[in-house]
């Protein structure tokens, strides 16, 4: 009996003393390196993951090692020489307990595909989409497709996996992700990686990082106006909470009387705790790939911010410095497509919010480095989620290949506007990027163009095309200062290059609009209730 209890007990001691020691944690990866990856090539690519604190992790490829010890959080990480182009590759990654081997590792272009709705538009509902997805055989091509999530805290991995192209994995995918990587493959002959994760209806302020939301060229002006909408929502729950209770009690006498109940109240949007938040999107769907190699990125957003078109300048710009910020990787190109119209199109010349925000892309593209945009005003056909998807992602594959790849003597941009002067009651403008010369799209007068006078009220005017110059004038206005092309929701827009490109929309005044005037008020009055305190 007693010999029993000794041995109990010394079982029991033995279980003690493991439970008591930390079991040693294998080796492990996140999500975006995986079978069937694609590395960038001609760049020191990271590689991370995870380990026991100390522990020496070694990657091997080609025969190459790197080895690098795990930090007091668990995470290490090496880099992998530059390689060029080609394939496929095994990489090991080996600690003390365990070995992982990736496999059908390509080296090529990795570009990441981002935004909203637009760019969520996949390839099956695209047109000619039945013809698209079944030519979508490139093997060379890989797909990683990242899940909708929202996070109030920096997420370091996500559920997802890269797969071979083809068309059992393309038709969900994003089509103007899928036709610009399909172009640049075509193009460069070199496997191509496309790293997807776009929400619809999203604002960019919910894409920046902690670190991009604390720069004070946002900083105030997102607390500000987010601050607003917090202070609503208590008011806005009450209410719903009430509704609620009246369309239960609602509900329980159209039952009783066999009638169809109501709908549902929907529920106010929360603030602290949603898609739309500032940085929840970064946090959950970007902040777990941010570092991984890549070319580039290709942005699809805008519309969301369209109330706010002024402000998007700032909001934009600081969203492209601190994306690249957080890669790490310089200035890497950043391209991305000014929005096309719909709703209305405007019957008399107009201030409009989407031509703010258009003119706020505009105006990255020229001020923040290594950027590009794509003009869509001429495909939209005044539908927001137009199928066209083949010719965006086109026009953003020519800037690319045009400022990224280097290919020389390459139209990938529209008519833009640079200057005008005037010749009597007519002015003279002249463009940049004239692609072999100014045209119309349809050999007709050049459509959506105002010009004004000094008491600014835009009348609709005629233009002729001189020289690779625009003349524009209009009985009605004798002495004119300004002009105005494509301004509005949705205009119809005639004036392209001659290799094919459209103008993007522009303005030769610099006259304060609607957004413009808000915000300028709005930040005034920041300022002085700031500078309050201070003076008493």
């Amino acid at each position: 009996m007693l010999s029993r209890r000794l041995a109990l007990f010394s079982t029991l001691l033995t279980l003690l003393i493991l439970a008591a020691v930390p079991a040693r944690a294998e080796v492990r990866l996140p999500s975006v390196f995986g079978d069937h990856m694609v590395i960038q090539r001609d760049l020191a690519a990271p590689i991370w993951g995870w380990a026991d604190p100390g522990e020496t992790v070694t990657v091997t490829i080609g025969g190459k090692k790197k080895s690098a010890a795990a930090g007091p959080n668990g995470r290490w990480q090496v880099k992998l020489d530059p390689m060029a182009a080609g394939g496929p590759h095994e990489i090991t990654v080996a600690g003390s307990k365990n070995s992982i081997t990736i496999k059908d590792v390509l080296v090529g272009e990795v570009w990441v595909c981002s935004g909203q709705s637009n760019m969520g538009v996949r390839v099956r509902s695209s047109i000619n989409s039945d013809t698209e997805i079944a030519n979508a055989n490139y093997p060379r091509m890989r797909l990683f497709q990242i899940k909708q999530d929202f996070s109030a805290e920096p997420k370091t991995d996500l559920p997802a996996s890269w797969q071979v192209c083809s068309p059992e994995t393309v038709s969900g995918f994003s089509g103007v992700g899928y036709f610009f990587g399909r172009d640049l493959h075509r193009e460069l002959d070199v496997p191509v990686g496309l790293i997807y994760g776009c929400w619809s209806g999203t604002w960019a302020e919910a894409w920046l990082s902690r670190d991009g939301l604390a720069n004070p060229t946002v900083k105030g002006v997102i607390e500000n106006w987010w601050g607003k909408i917090s202070d609503s929502y208590p008011g806005q729950l009450k209410k719903y909470n009430e509704d609620l209770a009246k369309w239960e009690e609602t509900v329980k006498q159209a039952r009783e009387k066999g009638e169809t109940p109501p709908r549902k109240p929907a529920p106010p949007f929360d603030p602290a705790n949603s898609y739309l938040t500032p940085g929840f999107l970064y946090n959950a769907m970007i902040a777990p790939v941010a570092g991984y190699s890549i070319r580039g990125t290709i942005w699809y957003q805008g519309e969301g911010n369209i109330r706010w078109g002024y402000r998007y300048r700032k909001i934009f710009a600081a969203l492209i410095r601190d994306w690249r910020r957080q890669w790490g990787q310089g200035d890497f190109p950043f391209l991305f497509v000014q929005i096309a119209g719909w709703r209305d199109v405007p019957k008399e010349p107009v201030e409009s919010s989407f031509s703010e925000l258009r003119e706020a892309q505009l105006y990255t593209w020229q001020t923040v480095p290594n950027t590009g945009m794509a003009v869509t005003l001429d495909i939209g056909g005044g539908v927001v989620h137009f199928r066209n998807k083949q010719e965006v992602g086109r026009r953003l594959a020519l800037a690319a290949l045009a400022n990224t790849y280097g290919r020389k003597n390459l139209a990938y941009s529209g008519p833009v506007y640079r200057s005008a002067r005037r010749e009597g009651d007519k002015l003279r403008l002249e463009f940049d990027h004239l692609g072999g010369g100014l045209v119309t799209s349809d050999g007709g007068p050049v459509q959506s163009l105002a010009i004004a006078g000094e008491d600014k009220k835009f009348v609709w005017a005629e233009s002729k095309i001189e020289k690779d110059t625009l003349v524009v004038w209009s009985p009605k206005v004798t002495e004119p200062v300004a002009v105005r092309y494509g301004w509005g929701e949705n205009p119809p827009i005639n004036l392209f290059n001659k290799a094919g490109l459209p103008a993007s929309p522009f303005r030769t005044d610099t006259w304060p609009m609607n957004n413009q005037r808000e915000e300028e008020a709005y930040e005034k009055k920041v300022a002085e209730a700031a500078a309050a305190p201070a003076a008493k």
